[in-house]
């Protein structure tokens, strides 16, 4: 006598199997996630403040001054000296100068202190002065 082999129904016990283990092991990384997340409820501040003065060498031309990726005055810049006063928001910082003519950017990073920032610019090149606060 023969004994006949019921492949589809071991095929079907085995994917079965398969489901459970993958139903498992997504639970087992969902329960960790949500074990680990972050409470957003306490608020992040940072001391500190950076205090930038624009210098009129920059007067006629529009300009755009970021803080990361924060806007912070987007302009033609005036005949006079424009001072801005900016409270630290994150961990680092870096200023950016970008020229609306030509969308050239000027990276400056800064102090995790909180400083004063003079901008200045000498034959097309942006300069960036930094002194504590």
């Amino acid at each position: 006598m023969r004994k006949n082999l019921n492949t589809n129904k071991y095929f079907m016990v085995g994917n079965g199997l398969l489901a459970f283990a993958v139903f498992i092991i997504v639970a087992l990384f969902i329960y960790i996630s949500f074990r680990y997340q972050r409470k957003d409820d306490a608020k992040i501040s940072y001391e500190g403040k950076y205090n930038i003065e624009i210098s009129n060498d920059f007067a006629g031309d529009s300009i755009a001054v970021y803080i990361n990726d924060s806007l912070l005055l987007g302009r033609v810049m005036p005949d006079a000296v424009v001072k801005l006063t900016v409270d630290r928001f994150a961990e680092e910082s870096a200023l950016i100068i970008v020229d609306g003519k030509t969308d050239k950017a000027s990276p400056f990073s800064l102090s995790d202190k909180g400083s004063r920032i003079k901008v200045t610019r000498n034959n097309g090149v942006v300069y960036m002065l930094e002194t504590e606060n």
